[in-house]
This record gives C-alpha cells, structure tokens and sequence, in this order.
C-alpha cells in the first residue's frame, strides 16, 4: 500500500484546509486510517482516524472538535478537515493505514500502523 497526502499549506489563524491521502492498492475498504503529525522539535503525535466499520477517533486534548476525518473508499481516499486553525497546529501531517478486523482496536499509536504517507506541511499564521 502507498499513502500520498497533500493538501497542506499556509493559513492564517482560524482559517481552513482540507487534507488529502489517496492509497493505492487493493482492500482499501479493509483499512484503518489515520492521521498523525510532527511538530518542529516535537514527537509525532495522533491527530485522528477512522475505522473500515467507520467508527472515529480523536485527540480531543489537541483536535478539540475543530478536526473531522472522513474517507471514501470508493476513491480510496481518507480526509481530514482542519477548522479554525492555530499557530500550534503547524506540523508536517501524516496519513497512516493498517489492516484490521471489523473489531480492532482502532489505533492510537505509531506502532499500530503499517503503511506511511509522505506527510504535507501545514503552518497556521498568528
């Protein structure tokens, strides 16, 4: 399986975007998918992500109701909808996948996942 993201960019403060990862390969459908990020100096951190049952998941400490993942698996595709954007949520974001059962866990931790993007900048403005 191959991730590629995008959908970064320069924002100012409570501004938008909507980020990007299309996979290629087959059985996307059986997939979990996630988003991580890195901050400058920081530990990559979880961000969100969404089960093949379609269940998600959140950092409410960081996300706070301002993300939405969401994913279509007829485009093989996974989002992630940044609202009201700040200047700490500057990081390089990561899609993520690996392969489950209905009832997996849905994942929280880098070492839970298989498959990596190539990551997409974002940097809010103050």
């Amino acid at each position: 399986v191959q991730l590629q993201a995008s959908g970064g960019g320069l924002v100012q403060a409570g501004g938008s975007l909507r980020l990007t990862c299309t996979a290629s390969g087959p059985m996307f459908s059986r997939y979990i998918l996630g988003w991580f990020r890195q901050a400058p100096g920081k530990e990559r951190e979880f961000v969100a992500a969404v089960h093949r049952n379609g269940g998600t998941t959140y950092n409410e400490d960081s996300v706070k109701g301002r993300f939405t993942i969401s994913r279509d698996n007829d485009k093989k595709t996974v989002y992630l909808q940044l609202n009201a954007l700040k200047p700490e949520d500057t990081a390089v974001y990561y899609c993520a996948s690996k392969s489950a059962i209905l009832t997996a866990p849905i994942g929280r931790t880098q070492r839970e996942y298989d498959y990596w993007g190539q990551g997409t900048q974002v940097t809010v403005s103050s």
